[in-house]
């Protein structure tokens, strides 16, 4: 008999919204990971949520959950609309009129959030959910894929947080970190909210 604990009530996730670069990146290794998260999301019948665009590492996962029979959702701003960036293939989209309200409609679609490599919108938006979550405002996980170790110096930069004393440790492990999609879907489904306060 295997001594490993089983979550028996894990998470109904229906949609994950992503958080992801609209450049490529340095690598192809970016892509790769891209195209892999939106393979796994399409195959196991788990809605993307995203920003709505072609462009960069947010166009690869979309066209990956669409050719693996999946479900991809679009919020875009009514500026890059108007640019002529949203993604012809989607089956559904919707246009928001600022940034602020397209966060909101994907916090609000979203069982759960992935954040890939990205620039400074992915980091600001998988902070604002995580900030969200400490306060209990929501109860929706929040994972990294840790493609090619991109996410290791935040990483390290929060261990900082923790020694100087402005992040509880508890808190530290509130982000579920992979640099493969399977398992970091898993880790989400079976993520339990942490309940240390924040105040130390």
């Amino acid at each position: 008999m295997s001594d490993e604990i089983v979550n028996l009530n894990p998470r109904s996730i229906k949609f994950i919204a992503v958080f992801c670069g609209s450049n490529f990146g340095g690598t192809d290794d970016f892509a790769n990971g891209a195209r892999a998260l939106g393979r796994t999301l399409g195959q196991e019948g788990i809605g993307l949520v995203y920003g709505g665009t072609t462009k960069g590492l947010m166009g690869v996962v979309a066209d990956a959950v669409l050719g693996a029979g999946g479900m991809a959702h679009g919020v875009i701003t009514e500026s890059l609309h108007r640019r002529g960036h949203s993604h012809p293939g989607l089956a559904s989209h919707e246009i928001a009129p600022t940034l602020r309200i397209r966060k909101q409609r994907m916090a609000e679609l979203a069982d759960a959030f992935i954040a890939l490599p990205g620039g400074i919108g992915t980091i600001e938006e998988l902070m604002e959910v995580w900030a969200m979550n400490q306060l209990s405002e929501i109860d929706k996980p929040l994972g990294l894929l840790n493609t090619a170790g991109f996410y290791d110096t935040f990483l390290q930069f929060i261990d900082n947080m923790v020694e100087t004393k402005f992040l509880p440790s508890a808190h530290r492990h509130s982000i579920a970190v992979s640099a493969h999609a399977v398992p970091l879907i898993e880790t989400l489904r079976n993520f339990e909210r942490v309940t240390v306060p924040k105040w130390i």
